[in-house]
């Protein structure tokens, strides 16, 4: 169709496009995206083997240590890890590949690939290039050796021809006697595997999907052919209303960096050395994606973050459903929202591996986690393989809708800068003693330890009980007629104390109170950053008292706020103050319609906070709370939430947002103050000593075959924590309930307020209704009693192995050998000689 090297000119179709600035990035975090004024693509050096093992043809090694040895393939950039002391192979492709019967066309190339590119063009479709098909295959690739390991330089792209170059629309006539006419039966075929006729608009649409690999050279060469130009694309786009895509170069840069670090693996992709033309700006970029792959003939499993930890088998036969991906730490709220009807549960840790018979593999995401996504298939749908791996977003893009007259368009919106983080993931591997889930539990645990991401171990000699009292909300009342809103107390100051005083009667002894709805204007209150005690709750010397109280009682208080959700604009101004989504529009979140379980936009939002403010709040927050003497402090959402500001002037990206949540949570520890938190992202767990509403589950997604305590597992012994509340979560069984606590290690959890019910009613807590605590306190005290019997022994103790002994059964182990199995079934269970009765559980081992 074109010569190597020609480009074709764009047709820019709207000065909208230019004024808003849509389709347009700026220079990348490497410089320029102006492709002359790349760096001249590095020559790199021939690498010198330093030692070969037979198993690995084709490879020489290009380091090694006391525990790994790595090697390389310099034809295709395959790396392997072999560990020293258990000899096992780790491949970033999978070694028979080439005899996969199932993968074909890009597909295939795949499974040679190290890293695919998924890219925008200027009208916001996507496409993509991977390592091997557009770099290795053209031998655009070089090596440098490393102190420790090597780097691997990738350029990716040509001049050539690509399915920008097709018409995304044609009419009828045309594509008949213009394109399919002049061709022979061979390349009417291609075209019409690529083309679908819209018998509506009498026009024949491009099938983005069936332009792949070989299909596309197919229909590339039969519109070239056919006699198809330059000048047929712009004038069949510009009849349809569609923009020709930019005639800039779809060049890519990027480089991965192996190192050996003691008895792990580090692979880096620095930030600095992304390139992408600015026409092209990069999507999303994947690691690894078939490190440690499964084949279809083996055993094993693959581990994903989703909520408290789930494993999918290898080779599971589920090829009708979907992929596993989740983004980490949950959804970016200035790019995605989140509705409420969803049962999905957050990925909260940085983390993902590979579980064989005799060995398994632990992958920690170090750098750009805020960005990341981890994804996971079994065999059987586009490979014969298992795999898991994490992907990054680079730079994100949403749609504006420009309407002139009868004429509607939609374009494309880009992130104005890239992500700034480089993107480094840690591989840690594990001979036979740990290739198990608990394994790597402990693994994650002890890297945890030694950087510092976990507090020191929780000193307990009791399971507490975790409480959330509602203080006040605002209502809408009216006076003569006229709506206005007022504060009203649902828990004052003075029935918070005769509540706990209530539960100490009944033999509650440790009690770790977060008391929500106390300053500035009750449970949704206004921007944090001064305090003015509610008086409808008991004002200053109202919570001076109760804290003090707390204090005497043996009470742990946690007042609670929210920093990064602001539901009222006094002291906050959302088009300032507020973070900014790509559209340019303030970040919010509507309430949710209790009976529909959807966004009310016809409701007042909230406004999310940036995170350049987060920690100027903080300080104000400090400042004023001090006075008032309480020990603790509850965080709502600093753990819960992570939001990126795409504001062009000021943006902060997700990792930038990370690094800023960090910040201000430091800067509470070091106020001297213990922190609940909800949710629990990792990046919080230094700072905490107590979660609520931390994850006790997975999303239990089609694909998953099994539900693991992974996270309990790994913060037990430094981190109290307890799931969502007994009274609004959807278990109905309370036996079931305290089943799941005692074997997850976890603590009991109510939320309730004194006045009535009919309180919350017609208000924006009707989630609330049966919160009244009066009739929940005999049960909160029994399944504390009951908990706290079962696991008083091993509070403070790390849990060091889960297992399924049976349908049914658990087996959690702590350190010091002490156990508990869980029998959820209605019949006895028999396990190693121990008799756990049905729907109960039984005590073993030393748990001193």
């Amino acid at each position: 169709m074109r010569a190597k090297g020609f480009k074709w000119t764009a047709v820019l179709l709207a000065s909208a496009l230019l004024l808003s600035g849509c389709g347009q990035t700026s220079p990348n975090a490497a410089g320029s995206a102006d492709i002359s004024e790349w760096p001249e693509f590095p020559a790199g050096e021939r690498l010198k083997s330093a030692f070969a093992d037979e198993r690995l043809p084709g490879m020489i090694g290009v380091a090694e240590n006391e525990s790994l040895r790595l090697y390389l393939n310099e034809k295709t950039a395959e790396v392997a890890v072999v560990t020293r002391d258990g000899d096992a192979v780790w491949r970033s492709n999978p070694e028979d590949r080439e005899t996969d019967a199932l993968a074909s066309g890009v597909n295939k190339d795949m499974l040679s690939a190290q890293t695919r590119l998924s890219f925008y063009n200027a009208a916001g479709q996507s496409s993509s290039v991977n390592s091997y098909t557009d770099s290795v295959a053209h031998e655009q690739i070089s090596y440098e050796q490393q102190p420790s390991g090597v780097r691997v330089n990738y350029r990716f792209g040509s001049e050539e021809a690509s399915i920008d170059d097709l018409p995304a629309k044609i009419s009828k006539e045309r594509f008949e006697t213009k394109v399919l006419a002049p061709l022979d039966k061979a390349g009417q075929r291609a075209l019409k595997i690529g083309y679908a006729e819209d018998k509506e608009t009498g026009a024949y649409v491009r099938i983005d999907k069936a332009m792949r690999g070989i299909q596309l050279t197919r229909a590339l060469e039969a519109f070239a052919a056919a006699g198809y130009t330059e000048e047929d694309l712009q004038a069949d786009n510009a009849e349809h209303g569609l923009e020709t895509a930019s005639g800039a170069s779809r060049q890519f840069r990027l480089a991965i960096e192996y190192s050996l670090e003691g008895d792990t693996l580090l692979v880096r992709v620095p930030a600095a050395d992304i390139r992408f033309p600015a026409e092209y700006p990069i999507h999303t970029l994947s690691l690894l994606d078939y490190f440690g792959a499964g084949g279809s003939k083996e055993q094993g499993a693959m581990l994903v973050p989703d909520g408290s930890g789930a494993l999918i088998a290898f080779n599971n036969g589920k090829t009708r459903y979907p992929a596993y991906q989740q983004d980490v730490y949950g959804a970016d709220l200035t790019i995605r929202s989140e509705e409420p009807e969803s049962r999905e549960q957050k990925a909260r840790m940085p983390v993902f591996g590979v579980i064989r018979e005799e060995s398994a593999m632990l992958g920690i995401i170090e750098q750009g986690a805020a960005v990341a996504s981890i994804n996971a298939d079994v065999a059987g749908k586009l490979n014969g393989y298992n795999s898991v791996y994490p992907s990054f977003y680079v730079v994100n893009k949403s749609d504006i809708t420009l309407q002139s007259r009868d004429m509607v368009r939609t374009l494309p919106k880009f992130q104005k800068r890239p992500t700034a983080s480089d993107f480094a993931v840690r591989y840690a591997f594990a001979g036979p003693d740990k290739a198990s889930y608990s394994g790597l539990a402990s693994i994650y645990r002890d890297y945890l330890g030694e950087t510092g991401g976990l507090p020191e171990t929780a000193q307990s000699e009791s399971v507490p009980l975790y409480l959330q009292l509602i203080g006040g909300i605002t209502t809408q009342k009216h006076r003569l007629g006229i709506p206005y809103e007022a504060e009203e107390a649902l828990t004052t100051f003075d029935q918070a104390r005769q509540i706990v005083s209530e539960l100490q009667s009944k033999q509650v002894e440790d009690i770790r109170l977060r008391y929500s709805g106390w300053f500035n204007g009750g449970l949704n209150h206004r921007y944090p950053d001064e305090i003015s005690v509610d008086r409808s709750v008991g004002g200053p010397k109202g919570l001076k008292a109760f804290a003090e109280y707390a204090q005497e009682a043996g009470v742990t208080l946690f007042p609670d706020t929210a920093l990064l959700d602001v539901h009222d604009k006094s002291g906050f101004k959302p088009s300032r103050d507020a973070s900014r989504t790509l559209t340019q529009e303030p970040a919010v979140l509507y309430p949710t319609d209790p009976a529909l379980q959807k966004r009310d936009s016809e409701r007042t939002p909230s406004y999310v906070l940036s995170p350049r403010l987060m920690f100027g709040a903080a300080e104000g927050l400090l400042d004023s709370f001090e006075r008032y003497g309480a020990s603790g402090l509850s965080l709502r959402d600093l753990a819960e939430q992570l939001n990126s500001d795409m504001s062009p002037e000021k943006l902060l990206d997700r990792t930038e947002a990370q690094t800023e949540a960090v910040r201000t949570l430091e800067l509470f520890k070091q106020g001297g103050l213990a922190l609940a938190a909800e949710g629990g992202n990792a990046y919080a767990w230094p700072y905490v000593s107590d979660l609520t509403d931390a994850p006790m589950s997975s999303s239990r997604f089609k694909l998953e075959d099994e539900e693991i305590p992974f996270y309990p597992m790994v913060v037990h012994g430094s981190i109290g924590y307890a799931g969502a509340p007994y009274n609004l979560s959807a278990e109905s069984d309370p036996k079931r309930y305290v089943l799941k606590l005692i074997e997850y290690g976890a603590a009991p959890y109510f939320t309730w307020f004194y006045a009535p019910n009919h309180a919350v009613t017609e208000t924006d807590h009707e989630e609330l209704y049966a919160a009244h605590y009066e009739p929940w306190l005999e049960t909160a005290a029994e399944m504390y009693r009951e908990v706290n019997e079962a696991n008083a022994a091993f509070a403070g103790k790390r849990i060091a192995e889960h297992e399924k002994v049976a349908e049914g059964v658990y087996r959690t182990v702590y350190e010091g050998g002490g156990y508990v199995l869980v029998n959820y079934n209605d019949q006895p269970a028999e396990i190693d000689g121990v008799t756990v009765a049905p729907e109960d559980y039984a005590i073993g081992g030393d748990p001193s």
